[in-house]
């Protein structure tokens, strides 16, 4: 019987299953941070639990680290506590911990790539939406509540109904200033932020096969924002290429088994999906987000849409761009902007940081932009000093900081203020998501680049 990328990995993980109710269903990796952790701890000791695999769960501070002055005590008290917690449960249970001021620390779906944690064909869950980033290897990858991370603590298994399956083709190569970002961003404006809820989707075709692994992880990482419960694209050279010789990965024979498995994880040729859609690449350009929703997106050189041109309640859509300050028929190209952010899961890589280098070398930051420079880790951090990416930021005006989630959800210092305009390379521009009153237009580091030299919303194919 033919089966999909996502059966395969899905039906080898099943310990159980359920008549007309969930699988019982083991997991490989489970990531934990600060933020939702804490609790899930007590309820295992309240409960006279332990850990089962502590070797199967690894820990990482980044939602409410501070990303200035990291070798000073943390200021704030609830953030304070949230990482003394992480720190201490992890010590009392023997799980890897990186905490503040640790080599391996950054952002959890940044750092567990990095250090051959996310490997093909494994199953990994964290306490946050966005693991769905690790679906780039070919795993099966996406996020859990609270109470789901005590019972991955506790059992290494956590009960899930299978969702449905659906294929989003790409045909053609991406034009001159497209990115990754970009054809997430896209594909989430053609589907609605509620288009995939209920599936897996798995990203084929020529535009995925020809991404770097960062790109893949950039897309994957953005799936949950079009409802599905993740993504994920068959693994291949450039996957294992990237996975080889990373420190947690196998080594030796290990690897060789591993390989021989890995090179399975393909979907059968004629196997079926519930849904599959299919987009060409030339319609795809520089995107960003003008509502406040991720759904809410448009290429740069279009205006924003009317009420009839969209799905949805009009009173709904004209409330958010009212929050917005903007008006159906006005262009994107020229708005004012105030801050900039590059960094988070979804573009805190080295490649990220190379693209904005690409743009703001030999210019200078435009005198209104605040600018906010975040890698997704440490060794980001050392790629960019490394590749001289900080002197070109430097000579530019822009400063680098330290890693964390940053303003990405403004759980830490790193927030914008209310009522001004944030270009953010992030994944939510929710009410409020980067501070209180706080408005964001979503883009990839080539639009941020080039807003950030030109103080206004600027289509980077003009500055290439």
């Amino acid at each position: 019987m033919s089966s999909t990328l996502f059966d395969k990995v899905w039906d080898s993980h099943v310990v159980r299953k359920i008549k007309d109710g969930p699988d019982v269903f083991f997991i490989d990796r489970h990531l934990i941070h600060e933020v939702t952790s804490p609790v899930a701890f007590l309820g295992l000791k309240e409960r006279n639990n332990s850990v089962l695999f502590p070797g199967r769960t690894f820990a990482t501070a980044d939602h409410n680290t501070p990303t200035i002055n990291q070798h000073l005590p943390v200021e704030d008290p609830l953030s304070a506590n949230q990482l003394k917690a992480l720190e201490e449960n992890s010590a009392e249970w023997g799980i890897s911990h990186w905490g503040l001021g640790h080599q391996n620390n950054g952002i959890v779906h940044v750092v567990g790539p990095e250090n051959g944690i996310t490997l093909p064909g494994a199953t990994i869950v964290c306490g946050d939406s966005h693991t769905s980033t690790h679906g780039a290897f070919g795993a099966i990858a996406f996020g859990i509540g609270t109470s789901e991370v005590e019972m991955v603590l506790t059992s290494q298994c956590i009960m899930q109904p299978k969702p449905k399956k659906m294929r989003i083709n790409i045909t053609g190569e991406l034009g001159l200033g497209v990115t990754p970002k970009d054809v997430a961003l896209f594909i989430i404006s053609k589907l609605t932020t509620s288009g995939a809820t209920g599936y897996f989707v798995e990203y084929a075709g020529d535009v995925f096969k020809q991404m770097s692994m960062e790109g893949r992880m950039t897309v994957c990482n953005l799936s949950i924002e079009m409802g599905a419960r993740g993504g994920i694209i068959a693994p291949d050279e450039k996957t294992f290429e990237y996975v080889k010789g990373r420190p947690l990965a196998p080594k030796g024979a290990d690897w060789d088994k591993a390989m021989a498995y890995w090179e399975t994880l393909t979907t059968d040729e004629d196997a079926v999906f519930d849904k599959e859609l299919t987009f060409s690449a030339t319609d795809i350009e520089p995107m960003i987000t003008y509502g406040t929703n991720p759904g809410m997106g448009t290429g740069i050189s279009n205006n924003i849409p009317s009420a009839n041109q969209v799905e949805g309640g009009e009173s709904t859509y004209k409330k958010s761009l009212d929050y917005m300050g903007f008006a159906e028929g006005e262009a994107m190209i020229g708005k004012h902007v105030d801050y900039v952010f590059i960094g988070s899961c979804t573009n805190g890589r080295i490649e990220d940081f190379r693209a904005f280098a690409s743009i703001v070398k030999g210019r200078k930051k435009a005198d209104n932009i605040t600018a906010w420079l975040v890698p997704g880790s440490h060794i980001v951090e050392a790629k960019i000093k490394e590749e001289g990416l900080l002197d070109i930021f430097h000579e530019a005006g822009f400063v680098l900081r330290e890693p964390g989630c940053s303003a990405c959800l403004a759980m830490n210092d790193d927030k914008v203020p209310a009522g001004k305009v944030a270009v953010s390379t992030s994944n939510r521009n929710f009410e409020g998501r980067q501070g209180p009153g706080s408005k964001t237009l979503l883009a990839s580091p080539l639009v941020a680049a080039a807003t950030a030299v030109t103080g206004v919303v600027t289509d980077p194919r003009t500055l290439l």
